[in-house]
């Protein structure tokens, strides 16, 4: 008896029995963050019991020049944000605490290329900050109805003086 297994190629038709392969080849392009980002959006479908549905998109933020200024934030009412850099390089997270509606003071961090965030629903965050070079991004999110993106402007941007990102 012969158990030898046929290696097929790994694409969408020969795996969809099995799940999703995860490729850019395809996919939905949309331009965000004033057009910084290409999103790819909807890789796949993570499966949950409620209302939307949980996605996973590939980002490609465009490097930011320096100084910057940060004179938005915005925030997810209904879902989560994840992002996961897929190359080893220095990005910049900014958060801030609610403020009665409103994004209060932002905070900057610096992620090294092997860390990743996950914005609890509501947080106040600045959209993708690459730096030194266009990153992609893998990022987990939700889809469906309902307004999930809200954005707020600061009535004087802060500034991010440029810095060494390495």
């Amino acid at each position: 008896m012969n158990n030898a297994l046929m290696i097929k190629p790994l694409t969408r038709e020969n795996f969809a029995p099995f799940g999703e392969v995860l490729e850019i080849e395809g996919a939905e392009l949309r331009m965000i963050n004033e057009g910084t980002t290409e999103r790819f959006h909807a890789l796949a479908h993570a499966e949950i019991d409620r209302e939307g549905t949980a996605i996973v998109s590939l980002f490609r933020g465009q490097p930011r020049t320096f100084p910057y200024s940060v004179d938005m934030m915005e925030r997810h009412p209904l879902g989560s944000q994840a992002f996961f850099p897929l190359a080893d390089r220095p990005w910049l997270v900014i958060a801030a605490e609610d403020d009665n509606g409103k994004p209060g003071h932002p905070q900057a961090f610096l992620a090294h290329g092997r860390q990743g965030v996950n914005y609890r629903p509501n947080v106040w965050h600045h959209p993708l900050m690459a730096l030194n070079k266009v990153s992609e991004f893998l990022v987990v999110d939700r889809d469906g109805s309902g307004s999930n993106l809200e954005e707020q402007s600061y009535q004087a941007p802060y500034t991010i003086e440029e810095a060494d990102w390495t």
